[in-house]
């Protein structure tokens, strides 16, 4: 893996938010990479419930202040950074006040999903893109973790194809379990129409429940992991048809190898 680049987005990162099965691995993974000599930058949305002095965030003013067009409007990007102690890993947060300044990451106090999850989901995907793009840093590999991250293979085979930056990067979505019950606005799909998505790339989220994002994001990624041990029957069905390269669960005590040899696959 030495000098390989890799890019990981994700919804949760551990130690900025609670232990769960998608911010464990978000962390153990990259952590492999670094230790293997590997090039990495870790992205996440900066919501409002990570405690910013502990973890020592603060703003990169090179990297911030562009205006980012969500459903028509613009919505100001602020790029803040942080490094995991011990591990000399940054990690990059996409910030905006309208859309996570609220003090919980996917729901209120009542458990309710926020209205504009999906909105959220298209800033975090935009702002990601944008600001690797400012780093002028090419990565080898973007790996996906978490359905806040869903929309970031659509947009990068679609609304980024042309952008001579990524024209050699490969994506790779790591699928996990139910993480949300319901959907997300019905209207997500024409918000992504209207930046120039064809309707039939994103079909699935004609009903963007958490089955119609991840679906998105298989058909438009170049690689699959199963991470998850308790995934669906129709998901797992779902990316054994994709004709997509998968890797089957490993467990947490075996991924490492497993891991590195997906990344290094010819298939890819």
């Amino acid at each position: 893996m030495k000098d390989k680049r890799i890019l990981y987005v994700s919804s949760e990162v551990v130690p900025y938010l609670a232990e769960n099965e998608v911010s464990l691995m978000s962390y153990d993974v990259p952590k492999m990479v670094n230790d293997q000599g590997g090039q990495i930058r870790i992205f996440m949305p900066r919501y409002g419930n990570i405690n910013e002095r502990r973890h020592q965030l603060h703003e990169v003013i090179r990297l911030s202040g562009m205006n980012l067009v969500v459903n028509d409007l613009d919505m100001p990007l602020i790029i803040k950074v942080a490094s995991i102690p011990k591990e000399r890993i940054q990690v990059y947060f996409i910030d905006n006040d309208e859309y996570f300044k609220r003090k919980a990451t996917f729901a209120d106090e009542d458990g309710v999903m926020y209205p504009d999850n999906d909105e959220r989901a298209i800033f975090f995907a935009k702002g990601v893109v944008e600001t690797v793009k400012k780093l002028n840093w090419v990565p080898d590999i973007i790996h996906v973790h978490g359905w806040m991250a869903a929309m970031l293979p659509v947009y990068m085979k679609h609304y980024y194809k042309n952008e001579a930056l990524f024209s050699d990067t490969k994506i790779i979505t790591s699928v996990y379990g139910q993480s949300f019950d319901g959907t997300l606005d019905a209207e997500m799909i024409n918000k992504v129409k209207l930046d120039g998505v064809p309707e039939e790339a994103v079909s699935d989220l004609i009903t963007p429940d958490y089955e119609g994002v991840i679906k998105s994001a298989i058909k438009h990624s170049d690689g699959v992991i199963i991470a998850s041990e308790s995934l669906s029957s129709s998901l797992t069905q779902f990316i054994e048809s994709s004709g997509k390269p998968f890797l089957p669960f490993v467990p947490k005590d075996a991924f490492a190898e497993a891991y590195t040899e997906f990344y290094n696959s010819e298939s890819l």
